[in-house]
C-alpha cells in the first residue's frame, strides 16, 4: 500500500501537478511574512481587508467571552444559538430575501443544497466552469447533469427546450467565476429559469461584499436580487470571516433544514465566527464599505492596465480576480517561484482546477493594496514574464 501511494505521489510530481502548503505568519495583510520572508500578498481572497479589521476582532472576542468557544452540537441537536439566528436575519436583510440559512463553508453549502433540492428524475443545468463544490453537489444529487458552455445562455436555451417534461429543474452558476473573474449572464439565466419553471441558484462567493452599490453581489449589480431563487455566498472571502450562507424563501430553507446532509450532520459554527460575520456585514453596508470597494475597483483597474501594457493576456473578467494566462504548468510554477524570490506571492493555478493548457497566475487585488504595491507587482511580473518568454 505504501509503495502504491509513493508511486502515485511521484506521478503527480512528474506531471508538474504536485501541491504543498506555504506557511504565512501573522495576519492576512497586504504584506505578510511567508516562511520567514516579508512578501507582498497578491493571491488572497481577503478582498476588502476585513480579515484584520478591528471591528471583527472585537466582535469575535466579545462573543467568545459571552457564549464560549463552541456551539457544542449540530443545529438540529443543541447547536442553534441566538447568534446563528441573528446572523441569518442579517443575511436575509442584506440579500433582500425572505430567509437565510448558515452553512459551515461554501463547499458544505453547495454540496448540501444541490443534493437536497434535486435528485433522481430531476435535471441540473450547470456552467462548464462552475466551482468544484458545485460539481460535487451535482454528483451527490444523482440528478441528470447537463453542462452548458461557459456563459453561453443561447446554447442553454436550446438545451432546455429539449428537456421539457422532466422533473424539477435547477440552473446553477457561479456569480463571479473564481479563476477568470468574469460574471455570469444572470439576466439571461433568470429569463430562462422563469420560462421553464426552473430554480436558479447562484454561488456568489467572489461577488459578495464586492459588487453592487451596497456590496450585495453580482445580482445587485445587475438589478436581479429578486430574480434568484437561491443566493449562496461566503463569509470567508471579502467578509473576512468564515462559513457560508444561502439566502432563499422560507419553504426552501425548511427543506434544506430537513434534507441538506452537510447542515444536518455538522457541528454548527462557533460564536466568534458568527459575531465576526455580522460585524462584517455591517461594515460592507456602511460608508466605510463603499470606500473600500472604490479602492478595490481603482486598484484593480490600475493593475490590469499595467499588465496589458506589458503584453499579458488577462481574460475578459471585470472583477478583482486577475488571471495572467501562462498556458504550461511547468512554466506557470516556475513563474510563481521566481516571483516569490522577488518578494511577491502569486499562486500558480494548474489542472484539475483549470483545464489543461489554461494554466495561469491567479492574481487577486485587495482594497488594502496601495498603488505603489500594485505598480511594483506589475513591474516584477513583467520582468519575470519576459525572462520566461511568456510575453
Amino acid at each position: 500500500m505504501e509503495q502504491t501511494i509513493h508511486d502515485e505521489l511521484q506521478q503527480i510530481r512528474n506531471r508538474g501537478l504536485y501541491r504543498a502548503t506555504r506557511l504565512i505568519q501573522g495576519r492576512q495583510s497586504a504584506r505578510v511574512v511567508l516562511e520567514g520572508c516579508e512578501t507582498l500578498l497578491l493571491c488572497s481572497n481577503n478582498y476588502l481587508g476585513l480579515a484584520e479589521h478591528p471591528a471583527l476582532t472585537e466582535a469575535a472576542i466579545r462573543a467568545t467571552e459571552r457564549f464560549g468557544t463552541s456551539s457544542g452540537a449540530s443545529r438540529l441537536v443543541s447547536g442553534t444559538m441566538e447568534l446563528h439566528e441573528l446572523l441569518e436575519a442579517d443575511v436575509a436583510r442584506f440579500k433582500q430575501s425572505e430567509s437565510a440559512l448558515i452553512f459551515n463553508s461554501g463547499y458544505a453549502a453547495n454540496t448540501g443544497i444541490i443534493s437536497a433540492i434535486v435528485g433522481r428524475g430531476d435535471v441540473i443545468f450547470s456552467d462548464r466552469l462552475n466551482h468544484a463544490s458545485i460539481i460535487d453537489g451535482v454528483r451527490l444529487s444523482g440528478a441528470k447533469l447537463v453542462r452548458y458552455p461557459h456563459n453561453d445562455a443561447a446554447t442553454l436555451a436550446k438545451v432546455m427546450e429539449k428537456q421539457r417534461g422532466t422533473g424539477r429543474c435547477l440552473i446553477v452558476t457561479d456569480g463571479v467565476f473564481s479563476m477568470d473573474g468574469d460574471l455570469a449572464p444572470l439576466k439571461e439565466l433568470a429569463v430562462l429559469a422563469s420560462r421553464h419553471g426552473a430554480l436558479l441558484m447562484v454561488d456568489d462567493a467572489h461577488g459578495c461584499g464586492v459588487l453592487g452599490r451596497e456590496g450585495r453581489g453580482s445580482a445587485e449589480l445587475l438589478g436581479l436580487l429578486g430574480s434568484i431563487d437561491i443566493h449562496v455566498g461566503t463569509f470567508g472571502k471579502a467578509l473576512g470571516s468564515f462559513g457560508a450562507y444561502a439566502a432563499l424563501s422560507s419553504e426552501l430553507r425548511e427543506l434544506l433544514i430537513n434534507r441538506a446532509r452537510s447542515f444536518i450532520f455538522s457541528t454548527s459554527l462557533p460564536p466568534a465566527v458568527l459575531a465576526a460575520s455580522s460585524a462584517a456585514l455591517r461594515i460592507v453596508q456602511s460608508e466605510e464599505g463603499r470606500i473600500l470597494r472604490e479602492r478595490l475597483y481603482a486598484g484593480t483597474a490600475l493593475f490590469k492596465e499595467r499588465l496589458h501594457q506589458a503584453g499579458f493576456r488577462t481574460g475578459d473578467g471585470t472583477t478583482q480576480i486577475v488571471p495572467i494566462m501562462t498556458g504550461d504548468a511547468d512554466v506557470t510554477m516556475q513563474f510563481s517561484k521566481l516571483l516569490l524570490a522577488e518578494g511577491l506571492f502569486v499562486q500558480g493555478i494548474r489542472p484539475p482546477t483549470v483545464p489543461a493548457g489554461a494554466c495561469r497566475l491567479r492574481c487577486t487585488v485587495m482594497a488594502t493594496h496601495t498603488d505603489a504595491d500594485l505598480l511594483w507587482a506589475a513591474e516584477r511580473i513583467a520582468d519575470v514574464g519576459r525572462s520566461l518568454g511568456v510575453i
